[in-house]
Formats: C-alpha cells, structure tokens, sequence
C-alpha cells in the first residue's frame, strides 16, 4: 500500500516538474508571467476567492500589466484605466464577438452562430438590439410600469390590506421575485398557463452553477444542472411562446428571425431565448438589491431621492398607485438625477464584470507614449473596471456609497481624473467601445422604474441589530455580485400610512 502511494506522490511529483519546466514562458516584451503550481487551473481558486484583492497584490508586485493562467486560459490583465483606450480601439487584433460566441453557446447549449452555417445571423441578431434603445425604449417603460404595478400590488397587498402592523420580509427573495416577473411579462408576453415562480426557481438552481459553467466545467459534473439546464431550454419552445400574448417588439423580432433560418432546430431557437431572459436578469436582479438597500439604509439618500420623484409625478400621481396604473415616461426619469446617480453608484460598487478580448494575431500593444507589450495569438485580454471603480484617486472613500456622487450641479458628474488625466472609462458596468451591454439602456430604466415604483408603494427599514449586507465573490468577472447573506426587512404600504396618517 504504502509503495502505491509513493508512486502516485511521484507520478504526481513528475507533472508538476513537467508543467513548471516544459510549460509556458515568457518571452522577451511580454508582460510578467504568473502561472501558479497547479496545471490547467493556475490561480482560478485565488482569483475566485476575491479577485480584487488577488489582482490588487498582483500590481503592487509587478506593475499594471501581467499574464496569469486562469482555468486554462492566459489572462493579461491591464489595470491602468489610462491605459483603456489604447485596448479598445484595436478592434481588429483584439476581438470580443468570438469569445463571447463561443462562451454562451457552451453555456446555454446551442450552435454558435459565428460557426458559418448561419450566414449574416450575428449581424441581424446585432441590428436587433436597437429595439432595447432610444425610442424604442418608449413603449417598453410603458409595459415595464404596468407589469411592475401590478407585480408589487399581489406582493404588497396578499395580505389583509388593512392590517396596520409591519411586515417583514427577505429583501433579496423580494428583488427577485419583483424583477423576475415584471421582466419576463415586459419581454415575452402574458399566459394563464405559465407558472412563473416555478420558472424562476429553475432558473436560480441553473444560475447557481453559472460561473463553474462559465470557467468550462464540464456540466455532466454539476449534478442536476443539465436536466435543469433542459428544462428551461423546453420552456421556451417556439409552439409554447405562441401561446403567450404580447411579446414585445424585440423579443417578436428575433422570434421571427430565427424562423427564417431553417438549419436552427427548435431546440436551438428555444436555447437562444433562455439565454436572452438570463441576459435580462442575471444581473439587474442582484443591482436591483443593492440599490434599495442603499436607499434604505441611508435616510439622506433615500429622503433625497423621494423628493425627486415627488417633484416629477406630482402628489397627486403618487396618490394613484393603488387605485390604478399610473405612467413614468422615459423623460421623467431622465430628470431623476439622484435616482440614476444612485444607481449608477450601487453598479460602481457591486459590478465586477470582466471586459474581454481575444488577441487575433501575435502583435504588439502600445499602451502609452513609453509602455508597449507583445501579446500572443489566442490569448485573452481583460479590463477589469473594479480595480477603477473602488480606486481611491479616482473616487474618494471608494468602497462607500454616495447617492450624489454622480451628480453636479444638478447634472450627471461625468469628470473624474487619475494622475492628473481625466479619466475617459471611469464606470464600466457595461463594458466598454462597441461591445458594451446592447441592453444597458432597457436595464438602466426597468432598475430606475423599479425603485420608483416600490419607493411610492411603501415604507421600509432594515431590521435593527442586523449584519451588513455582504458580496459573494463566487461571480467574480461575470456581472453583479449578489449578497452573500440574507437581509430580512419590514415594509408597510404607504396606503395603509396614508389612512393611519389621517385618522391620527
């Protein structure tokens, strides 16, 4: 027994020596080389564990570019955001469309679209988006603001709407079933036959394994995550999102586009949606928290913010809310410039998305008038926003949320500077140039709707003697990071302050 442990400790042994002196090195004009001791995974588990911190110390070390092996990839990393533009704009060498391709095609199980037997399918799908933006946008706040209403009316009122006391519930269980269901009816329509909750508690068990997904663990290694994975991918079947009435614009866009391409299976267009509803929720569902628990648990923000939505709808609007549907235009909350400043602060926050690019030829970078690096072929490229969003010259007491901190003079704060240079990329939750989110502007207004809409419905604080609310760094690079512990809160609804109020 004992001689069958020494050979597999140095069978073990031998792998690791192959892999430090056979593997990978670094070549003259590359950026330092940072592979770890174990092949294949390199520093995955460091980088999971808290990324920030693990690139942080990373830059003290070797400056603001360097490579690492990352769950078989080579990373390298560029945490100068002066140093963003040069990335950027080169289009042509550094590519995100293939990666991106490639990854939610794994992910979300269907063909990738860029594979050449879809000719002229990613453009159209592209084009698509415009209707998640400008004008378009007009009719789907309409939409979002009813499905919102009435979403939060069943949640709100379930109860025994006189009832005077306080209620208490899980703020982040709320978010979701809030966002979730407001999202979906915007998007894809209306069915008595759709059971919605168990929908979404599908979609959070497959959400869960998202990351290990992500970093290409092999899914027949995630327990149930395929038959769940499946399941979600049936829901959508063309012969079922028939049935359901008043999609929207977008969604009847790409339903009829995937039509017309006969070499797309049904499975395959089904795929396509699922991944478009993860699109949609994945990530404003857990900022969708964030914020209104800033909100509540900062008095100044929160009373600053009920006074700008006072001053747009008027008091007798607001008043509406529970004997009918009233309308927030897209205009009005533009004018909201401490609602949006609050959120765009809870994305600064929270957001620890990666901005990706693979490089599409062996090149040289040039990153400033001194600084170039060579790069490799199919190598990655990764702007990490975080280490600008939490840096302390850029953003003063970077880790605490100001709800103004976006505004200035009663307009959007758009100057921020680093060494004396105004910063061009100072908050990228979206990504960056051409390969920004399509659906930012959507995401934007149904987070705004959704906090107006609960400000104006009711009253809520945070429990005394409670934990902050904390991250879970398990998403690290892939979007927003929700909280890693439960937050129980108590709420009453302004209707039934209102009529306390007056008998008072």
């Amino acid at each position: 027994m004992l001689e069958y442990l020494l050979t597999i400790l140095l069978g073990f042994i031998s792998v690791l020596l192959l892999y430090s002196f056979c593997g990978r090195r670094r070549k003259d004009g590359e950026p330092p080389l940072i592979k770890g001791w174990i092949p294949f995974l390199g520093k995955a588990l460091e980088f999971r564990k808290n990324s920030q911190e693990f690139l942080t110390r990373l830059q003290k070390k070797h400056g603001d570019d360097f490579t690492v092996l990352i769950a078989g990839r080579y990373i390298t990393f560029i945490m100068n955001p002066l140093q963003y533009p040069s990335v950027i704009k080169h289009g042509k060498q550094l590519d995100f469309h293939t990666f991106s391709d490639s990854a939610a095609s794994r992910t979300f199980d269907y063909p990738p679209i860029r594979s050449g037997h879809f000719p002229g399918l990613s453009d159209q799908i592209q084009r698509s988006y415009t209707l998640l933006q400008g004008p378009a946008l007009d009719p789907l706040t309409f939409s979002m603001m009813g499905n919102l209403q009435k979403v939060l009316r069943q949640l709100f009122l379930s109860g025994d709407e006189a009832d005077d006391h306080w209620q208490q519930a899980e703020l982040y269980k709320f978010c979701k079933s809030a966002m979730f269901q407001s999202t979906f009816k915007t998007l894809y329509g209306h069915s008595p036959h759709l059971d919605l909750d168990q929908l979404r508690e599908d979609f959070e068990k497959f959400d869960d394994m998202f990351p290990l997904l992500m970093a290409r663990i092999p899914i027949g290694l995630l327990g149930k995550t395929k038959e769940i994975r499946e399941k979600l991918i049936r829901f959508f079947y063309p012969q079922r999102m028939m049935e359901w009435t008043a999609p929207c614009k977008f969604v009847q866009t790409r339903t009829a586009l995937f039509q017309d391409y006969d070499t797309l299976q049904d499975r395959d267009k089904a795929a396509h949606h699922f991944a478009m509803l993860w699109a949609s929720v994945g990530n404003t569902i857990p900022a969708a928290f964030w914020c209104l628990y800033h909100l509540i648990s900062c008095p100044e923000a929160l009373a600053a913010v009920r006074e700008e939505i006072t001053n747009v709808l008027g008091e007798k609007n607001m008043q509406l809310i529970f004997k009918e549907d009233i309308t927030i235009t897209r205009q009005q909350l533009e004018q909201m410039v401490y609602l949006e400043s609050s959120v765009n602060e809870s994305l600064r926050l929270y957001s620890v998305s990666m901005n990706i690019r693979v490089v599409q030829e062996d090149f040289c970078l040039r990153l400033d008038g001194q600084r170039s690096i060579n790069l490799r072929k199919d190598d990655i490229i990764a702007l990490y926003p975080q280490s600008t969003h939490l840096d302390p010259e850029i953003y003063k007491e970077p880790k605490r949320f100001q709800f103004d901190r976006f505004v200035k003079d009663g307009k959007e704060k758009t100057d921020f500077y680093k060494s004396g240079q105004k910063v061009r990329y100072y908050r990228m939750p979206f990504g960056s140039g051409a390969t920004q989110c399509p659906g930012r502007f959507f995401a934007m207004n149904e987070l705004k709707q959704f906090v107006c809409v609960t400000l104006l419905m009711c009253e809520m604080q945070l429990l005394d003697g409670q934990q902050e609310a904390s991250m879970d760094n398990s998403r690290a690079g892939l979007g927003i990071l929700p909280p890693a512990n439960p937050i129980p809160f108590k709420y009453k609804t302004r209707k039934t302050l209102d009529c306390t109020d007056r008998e008072e």
